[in-house]
């Protein structure tokens, strides 16, 4: 039987395989290519024709290392381009240029980036090949105001909408409908040029009017849902006024819905998902055999509050040791990503929450090494992608005068860890398709 130090190594591994399986350097080589007569995207071929301009924009965790394989490909025929990403995660680029801005709350440098992406969408003609490089990360480095708001309001909304416990569905209404270039009217300012959005997915159900706001995608919810959201959270005395005002006046039918899919503005748009979380848990998957394992990947895409989250990853891993009859040890693989209404001042992220959640609940399970990680190597505003623990995690604690629980009421997973051990540290990997979820028996 392998102790515990091992299993917590073997975690590790497994879960830097499952990066490595969506970095974006092997998913855009997988699915384009380019030849003297265009660019092929899987198997649809886009012409070179006389004249005609190409550019590249983007937003998201994962676009500069995207934009930095598209210039392997595409190389001289690339007339320009930008795309943000978040700080530590530039590449370095020779036709396109790149800008850091700030995530998960937008900054100055996102809002001006922004308007030379929308610059840039603006300049293509007819012909004209535009191709749009989205990621996680995209809603809030894709920053823009509407009349009216300014970047302060904007801020606030984005701090606001992080810590609320919404979903990213939920947050993504709402910043769909105070935004000129997300919920579809980026297809809208980049017509009659043909657009071609490549897509890593970091949203359950890999939607594409999800992901980064949907910047190129008919958008189906309304400003009246926007404004019941923000209800249902109890955000419509700290919302900043200005933003309140934008969305009723949609409402009311003063400003115009987002363009739905009728629109002749997606007849030239073509969103393709290149990378998603299930490729992600298969690569780790493959780790986990190499490494002798068995393994499970879980088909329940893993949703909601960290509290409902932490249980059933528990509970299933005590019914596979129940059940367990192979001599080989066993890996249960998770994905998803879950939300934590921050209710007081610590200092963490989702996965470190739901890493020491686990940690009180397999206190009394022998034999069990859970790692919670985001694929992008960060987990809320902290330097690290999450955290391992094991059956002893909560006991060891105690014995050395950590009190996990006084963490847990106070939000403070990432002090927790740092005290007690357990944090996992990537740096930035230049990737993100939502969170995954490392459980060994």
């Amino acid at each position: 039987m392998q102790n515990s130090k091992d299993n917590i190594k073997a975690a590790e591994q497994i879960f830097i395989a499952g990066i490595d399986g969506v970095k974006p350097s092997v998913l855009i080589k997988k699915h384009i290519s380019a030849d003297g007569k265009g660019i092929c995207v899987k198997n649809t071929l886009f012409p070179f024709l006389a004249g005609q301009k190409i550019f590249v924009i983007g937003a998201g965790k994962a676009s500069g290392a995207m934009a930095e394989a598209i210039e392997e490909i595409l190389g001289d025929k690339i007339t320009g381009g930008h795309v943000i990403v978040k700080y530590g995660y530039s590449r370095p680029l020779k036709k396109i240029n790149i800008t850091e801005a700030g995530h998960p709350v937008p900054d100055h440098n996102g809002f001006v980036a922004t308007q030379e992406i929308i610059k840039i969408a603006e300049e293509a003609c007819e012909n004209d090949i535009v191709i749009c490089l989205i990621s996680g990360g995209g809603s809030a480095l894709l920053a823009d105001c509407p009349p009216g708001i300014d970047e302060k309001d904007m801020i606030e909304m984005h701090k606001l909408l992080v810590r609320c416990g919404a979903s990213i569905f939920e947050i993504n209404t709402i910043r769909k409908h105070i935004s000129s270039i997300k919920g579809g009217k980026l297809a809208r300012l980049v017509w009659p040029a043909i657009l071609i959005n490549l897509i890593i997915s970091d949203v359950p159900g890999d939607d594409p009017a999800v992901i980064a706001s949907g910047p190129s995608y008919p958008d189906n919810t309304t400003f009246s849902d926007a404004l019941d959201i923000i209800k249902k959270y109890h955000l419509e005395t700290t919302m900043p006024e200005a933003l309140l005002v934008h969305l009723k006046k949609g409402a009311e039918g003063i400003l115009p819905e987002n363009p739905r899919s009728d629109d002749k503005i997606f007849g030239k748009t073509h969103n393709i998902i290149i990378g998603n979380n299930r490729i992600a848990l298969e690569a780790a998957a493959s780790k986990a055999a190499e490494l002798g394992f068995d393994y499970i990947i879980d088909d329940n895409t893993l949703t909601g509050d960290v509290y409902s989250a932490s249980e059933y990853i528990v509970n299933r891993a005590v019914e596979a040791k129940k059940i367990k009859k192979s001599q080989r040890p066993l890996c249960l693989l998770f994905g998803g990503e879950t939300t934590v209404e921050v209710k007081r001042g610590g200092t963490g992220g989702r996965n470190q929450y739901l890493a020491l959640l686990c940690a009180r609940h397999i206190r009394k399970h022998r034999g069990i090494t859970i790692l919670c990680g985001g694929t992008d190597g960060t987990d809320g505003p902290t330097d690290a992608a999450g955290a391992v623990i094991d059956s002893g995690t909560w006991t060891d604690a105690i014995m050395n005068r950590i009190d996990p629980q006084i963490y847990i009421d106070n939000f403070d997973s990432f002090n927790f860890f740092r005290e007690a051990g357990g944090h996992v540290i990537t740096g930035p990997t230049l990737t993100n398709v939502m969170d995954i979820i490392v459980l060994l028996v």
